[in-house]
Order: C-alpha cells, then structure tokens, then sequence
C-alpha cells in the first residue's frame, strides 16, 4: 500500500529532525510505496561500486540515502519559511497546493 507524501520532486525542503537536522535541500526523488525521499546533500552514504563495463568508474562513491519524508517539511517559495501543506479545491476540480502560514499557492495539482 503507497503512502500519501507531501512533499514531491524539485521541492525546496528541510530536514527537522535527525543527524542533518536544519539543511536544506531540493527533493531528488519520492518514492511513495514506503514513504521516503532523496534530498539533495543530506543522509550521504558511501557506497562500494564495482565497474560494470570498462569505462565505469570503480571505487567507493558518495551519494545521497533516502530519509523519511516525516522528517522534511516543505519550504514555502514566497515566505521562505517552513511550512505545512494544504490543499484547495477550485471549481473545475484541480486542486493547489497552499502554504500554511502564508496562504499563497505553491503549485497546481493536475485535475483527477
């Protein structure tokens, strides 16, 4: 069973809780089936990487591991505070996504 996430792809982010409490960071991926997401720059893990062909690089690379997305808040572009989301249904049944402190409209969701 997917899990309803919040926050989605390309969206400004902060991590509230956790070693990297307090950075900031665009989301790389959501992955809704278990409810987590990639941050760019945050939870870096090494991982071992065996060359797969002859030009592939070998070694042990640096990337981003996934962090629960209950950890992140989204990061409202006209505020620039953290913030909750809701959500407003117009009257040809798209919805926008709204921040919570300052009522302005982050994006528009696509009409079901």
């Amino acid at each position: 069973m997917s899990k309803k996430i919040h926050v989605r792809k390309d969206d400004q982010v902060v991590v509230i809780s956790g070693k990297d409490k307090g950075s900031t960071g665009k989301v790389l991926k959501a992955v809704s089936e278990n409810g987590r997401v990639y941050v760019e720059g945050v939870n870096m893990v090494k991982k071992h990487q065996k060359a797969r062909t002859q030009n592939d690089p070998s070694g042990i690379i640096e990337r981003e591991g996934s962090v629960d997305a209950s950890n992140v808040m989204l990061v409202c572009p006209k505020c620039g505070k953290a913030t909750r989301v809701a959500y407003k249904v117009n009257e040809d049944g798209s919805k926008d996504r709204v921040c919570k402190k300052c009522g302005a409209v982050i994006d528009q969701v696509k009409k079901a």
